[in-house]
């Protein structure tokens, strides 16, 4: 295929993302309500037993979104507390198993849409994943042997970090220059700003000599920074990437503030992790259904999933991945970072009051 071919295909899929990426929980649920064993169970009310599910991780997946960190960081303490309340307590594993599912779906639609937008580093976002592999590998496994009491005392030090990170971290709008003028002259008037002839609007990229990155969004806001810190970056997503193998988050939180912290603009670096984070999400998800006879643990296969708990959440996180750019542009995301802040510190003094009950 030549450039111009994919160029245009390219173009074409950005522009008409929505209609895609919504056709894919359409066939996620049919592919499911189809050919998913569900060891015997079946009928109407099997399931329509967890439609109640629809719109809270419906409202979780557009917040999580909007600020650029892993959607189980939400789900999984939700499915702890607030779901036996109404059903049957699960398992750990299966808790971050639909954590991860969900988180898959909706990430992966949320990736697409700050894509369209022109705000995420491709190179940077496969470098950082390439590199968070063997450790969300390594979680995801340990996941299967660990006691439940350790699972929620590190589930606890998980949120906590995050609190703490996501209260220092400066998630404001902001970027180079937002003048519309400089938008319309589409890459030469009045600054000489890349332009991409396969993305939508003046959007595109470019890499200098001294390794400068220069990138301009579909709105016209231009973005100057470098990829180094590479080491830095790392570290946190290897410590990240355990985390999200083993709790089904960490990778986002410890992320976003790497890439905050060596200077890449806020906006790209929300984007960008949105790639990372959904990706690595993806890869615990399959490491959850199928790798628990690898380490000797409990083996969870595709008839232990809740099928009936997934047909809900993966179209709701889904849509909720949609929204969130326009939540974010119409809200300040610092606002929504704090009060997620605060949730994840209530949660991690339940979880270790939990644990230690557990203990003795």
């Amino acid at each position: 295929m030549s450039s111009s071919s994919y160029s245009r295909l390219q173009k074409s899929f950005l522009r008409h993302q929505h209609l895609f990426v919504l056709l894919a929980p359409v066939a996620f649920v049919t592919g499911v309500l189809l050919a998913a064993p569900t060891g015997g169970a079946g009928g109407m009310d099997y399931w329509l037993d967890y439609w109640w599910l629809f719109p809270v991780f419906l409202t979780g997946a557009t917040i999580v979104n909007t600020v650029g960190i892993s959607g189980s960081a939400l789900f999984v303490p939700f499915l702890i507390f607030i779901f036996p309340l109404f059903a049957q307590p699960l398992q750990p594993a299966t808790i971050v198993k639909v954590g991860l599912i969900s988180e898959a779906f909706g990430l992966s639609s949320s990736s697409v849409a700050f894509v369209q937008y022109g705000l995420v580093d491709r190179r940077l976002a496969l470098t950082l994943v390439g590199g968070s592999v063997p450790f969300v590998v390594a979680g995801a496994l340990l996941s299967f042997v660990i006691p439940e009491v350790v699972f929620h005392s590190l589930l606890g030090i998980a949120l906590l970090a995050a609190s703490y990170l996501l209260f220092r971290a400066d998630l404001g709008h902001g970027s180079e220059s937002s003048d519309d003028s400089e938008a319309v002259a589409d890459g030469g008037q009045p600054r000489d700003l890349p332009n991409d002839a396969g993305k939508l609007g003046p959007a595109g990229v470019r890499t200098d000599d001294d390794g400068t990155v220069t990138r301009v969004d579909r709105e016209g806001d231009d973005y100057t920074y470098t990829r180094g810190g590479y080491l830095r970056r790392f570290g946190n997503y290897s410590i990240g990437g355990l985390f999200q193998g083993l709790a089904g988050f960490g990778v986002g939180e410890l992320g976003i503030i790497s890439m905050l912290g060596t200077k890449v603009p806020v906006r790209v670096a929300i984007g960008t992790n949105h790639i990372v984070v959904a990706l690595t999400a993806v890869l615990a998800s399959l490491v959850h259904v199928f790798g628990g006879g690898l380490v000797g643990g409990h083996s969870l296969s595709l008839a232990t999933t809740p099928w009936n708990m997934v047909v809900f959440t993966v179209p709701a996180t889904v849509i909720g991945g949609q929204i969130a750019p326009y939540v974010s542009n119409a809200l300040e995301t610092d606002t929504i970072k704090n009060g997620v802040g605060v949730l994840f510190a209530v949660i991690s003094v339940a979880l270790f009051l939990m644990a230690a009950g557990n203990a003795f």
